[in-house]
């Protein structure tokens, strides 16, 4: 129930309209960088293999079998560690994903405000951006006064207000969406690491229970 769990939750972040419409851009023959989907193809392969070991654990209990048990616990350590690792590679990189996606913003909103021929994809990937994340503008003074000259870029009229009230900056709105995300990837990672642990106790004791009843 947890790997599925797991497996739901991730698959609905890799799915996720926003994320997609965003990651899935390219900017003439640059891609939108995508390290963000490491993290959510890593959640579905743990997913995916718990509900695997799952089964096997509980086929070995009701077989009362250490060897099935015994590799039941293997399995266990070693997603356990694989984990870990991703939450350490993700807790390092969580930054640098927003930047990443802000500086591929950036590329083409400079590519959209100093370019108007058709060979040039910048306004399309600005204009999805800004529709995505209601947003207008990088975090600058350009961003700020973009609406009042380049409507096609911003085509609500309401932009220019809430761009200096509610600061609907696209670096920040990038920021929300990102660290949105990311956290709730480290919740199912928690919960995952400690079903694992009461998994791995319950397994080992269980299996010592089988090895001593099987000496009388």
């Amino acid at each position: 129930l947890a790997g599925g769990i797991i497996l739901g939750v991730a698959l609905w972040l890799r799915h996720d309209s926003q994320t997609t419409n965003i990651l899935y851009l390219q900017l003439g023959d640059k891609q939108a960088p995508n390290t963000f989907y490491v993290g959510i193809y890593i959640l579905i392969a743990v997913g995916a293999v718990m509900m695997f070991v799952g089964f096997l654990g509980c086929y070995g209990a009701i077989q009362e079998s250490q060897c099935l048990l015994g590799t039941f616990f293997t399995c266990l350590v070693i997603l356990f560690a694989c984990e870990v690792a991703a939450g350490i590679w993700g807790f390092v990189n969580k930054d640098q994903i927003a930047k990443d996606v802000k500086q591929f913003y950036d590329q083409a909103f400079q590519q959209a405000l100093m370019a108007d021929s058709e060979t040039n994809n910048g306004k399309a990937v600005v204009k999805t951006f800004h529709e995505t994340l209601d947003c207008c503008g990088p975090d600058n003074a350009i961003g700020a006064i973009t609406p009042l000259w380049r409507d096609d870029l911003c085509p609500k009229k309401d932009i220019i207000l809430k761009n200096f009230i509610e600061s609907s900056n696209c670096h920040k709105k990038i920021d929300e969406l990102f660290s949105g995300k990311l956290y709730l990837i480290g919740i199912a990672a928690i919960v995952v690491a400690v079903i694992m642990i009461f998994e791995m106790i319950l397994s080992m004791v269980l299996c010592c229970g089988i090895r001593n009843s099987s000496v009388y």
